[in-house]
């Protein structure tokens, strides 16, 4: 009894370390996207980013929780960036960053920040195990799990400036504020669908590259097996 306890102690300790050095490692890239053109593309109305393609692989590989962990990581990301880096419309995603009283960051910017790169991981992961219990191949749930993640960091960001930051967000930009609802389907239509296109091909590319990996070494998180 002593060596079968023994024997699942040390089998759940190599199971935490591995999932450590998986999250270490997507940490990591996320850091470099981060802080370089690689993660944020500068667009008239906000970023378009890369920053949850780890994210969302994250929450497929290794479950749910740590999806959400790295997204809560790349909505802290987003406001250290908007805060250093500001453009005209940055004070929707910190509270640190105003260029008049009128454009001014809050206790919301954190929110829209953070809380839609949670459920991106979140989403992603609770999405691709279910659709890995129907399916016996891993490419179509990562290539359906990144579009839909993809999905909701657009919809969910695009959302709750309009929720949150309407009127300012729209006069920062230079439009009509009764054009805003417009406007917003728009940059979910043209620039959130293409990007979550690219998000899906990517996170099952990568995501199977990884499976095999991971497989191979022994360090194959909850959610990884095929």
């Amino acid at each position: 009894m002593n060596h079968e306890n023994l024997h699942s102690r040390a089998s759940r300790t190599g199971t935490n370390v591995g999932l450590m050095a998986q999250m270490a490692f997507l940490t990591a890239i996320m850091l470099v996207l981060a802080f370089t053109p690689l993660g944020y593309i500068p667009l008239p109305f906000m970023n378009a980013t890369t920053m949850h393609i780890p994210v969302i692989i994250g929450g497929c590989l290794l479950g749910p929780g740590p999806g959400a962990a790295l997204g809560a990581f790349f909505g802290i990301t987003s406001v250290i960036k908007a805060t250093i880096q500001p453009n005209l419309t940055s004070f929707v995603f910190t509270p640190f960053y105003s260029f008049s009283p009128q454009f001014h960051g809050g206790p919301a910017s954190l929110l829209v920040a953070i809380g839609p790169r949670i459920l991106i991981g979140l989403v992603a992961g609770l999405l691709f195990r279910a659709l890995k219990k129907r399916m016996k191949k891993t490419g179509l749930p990562l290539f359906i799990s990144g579009f839909v993640g993809s999905m909701v960091n657009t919809i969910g960001v695009m959302g709750l400036i309009y929720l949150f930051f309407g009127e300012q967000y729209a006069v920062a930009g230079g439009t009509d504020p009764s054009m805003l609802i417009y406007v917003i389907m728009g940059v979910v239509g043209i620039n959130g669908v293409p990007e979550a296109v690219i998000g899906a091909i990517l996170t099952q590319a990568i995501g199977k590259a990884l499976l095999i990996v991971m497989k191979h070494s022994g360090m194959a998180g909850a959610d990884s097996h095929q």
